[in-house]
């Protein structure tokens, strides 16, 4: 299989966002400098030497910009954050794989990341993939892909057919089954953009719908390891489901014990009695099991995957 370019695609890798209403009338370098990748007298380089540009075009330091125009950056080949870069190969054939991936690693490019990704990493071995569905970048576990991209849309036609199930540790003693019907809206408490709160509504439809079964498996000190089977695939479901029930995630700086925490991570500020607190480096939820219809043969694919968090191990 022919290897992807991978250092023709990190060349021509565009980082960009979009100016607000109450950003307009910064000058370009103010805006940039808003993002700690580089300090005044970088970003001010960069801009020089036509590395970002507004609106596609390039500008000085100084110009005022507007709302809703484009910033784009291109970053070029630069040092990436450290990340776990372990992954194995669970399953591979001409049309599919099957990878785990361990916490603490993006499975696409994103920001900073881009050699330190589950994407080029096993590129590099396997060819491009396309994965069907993502883990965040503290999720560990499997993911399956496609090492192609008409197998890609037909891995997407059959989505239905993918049964994924989880494990998640959390804070408290959850004792009984429970079946999660509900809506996941916007959750303004701690003024976090990104956070959801879980409602339940047996007649919830449409893209907020949220669907899954927790069962308790192992009481551990004040933690319970819960299975989670998910009828839908929504950003966030399970954590934000486990959290809106009263059981925070063990590890999680946005869903655990303390949400005001994800600010502290944000800002650099997270200290050792917060990380004490939260009793893990990362958020405790792992993909452990896929089962699905092979898409060529149609034979049964069945994968099952266990966390190693030392916590279980005490």
């Amino acid at each position: 299989m022919l290897k992807p370019d991978f250092s023709e695609r990190l060349a021509r890798r565009k980082l960009y966002s979009h100016v607000l209403h109450d950003e307009a009338g910064m000058t370009l370098l103010a805006y940039l400098l808003r993002y700690p990748r580089m300090d005044e007298a970088g970003w001010r380089a960069a801009v020089l030497a036509g590395c970002v540009l507004l609106d596609g075009k390039t500008a000085s330091p100084e110009t005022r910009i507007l709302e809703h125009q484009e910033i784009a950056y291109f970053p070029g080949s630069q040092p990436e954050p450290e990340a776990e870069l372990r992954y194995r190969i669970v399953y591979a054939d001409p049309d599919l794989a099957v990878l785990e991936k361990p916490a603490n690693l993006c499975i696409h490019p994103t920001g900073p990341f881009f050699r330190h990704t589950l994407w080029h990493l096993a590129g590099q071995e396997l060819g491009e993939l396309f994965f069907a569905g993502r883990l965040d970048r503290e999720t560990s576990g499997l993911v399956l892909a496609a090492r192609s991209s008409a197998m890609a849309a037909r891995l997407e036609a059959m989505h239905e057919a993918v049964r994924k199930t989880y494990l998640v540790l959390v804070f408290g003693n959850f004792t009984v089954p429970v079946r999660a019907v509900g809506r996941l809206c916007p959750d303004p408490e701690f003024g976090i953009e990104k956070m959801r709160r879980f409602i339940p509504d047996s007649a919830a439809s449409g893209p907020e719908r949220a669907d899954a079964e927790f069962f308790p498996v192992l009481q551990v000190e004040d933690m319970t390891l819960v299975r989670v089977l998910l009828h839908t695939g929504r950003q966030h479901q399970i954590r934000a489901t486990m959290y809106s029930l009263g059981f925070p995630v063990v590890g999680d700086k946005l869903y655990g014990p303390d949400p005001r925490l994800y600010h502290r991570i944000r800002t650099c500020s997270l200290t050792g009695e917060d990380r004490m607190f939260l009793r893990m480096d990362h958020q405790a939820l792992h993909a452990a099991g896929l089962e699905f219809p092979h898409p060529v043969s149609g034979e049964k694919m069945s994968f099952r995957s266990d966390p190693d968090w030392p916590i279980l191990m005490r």
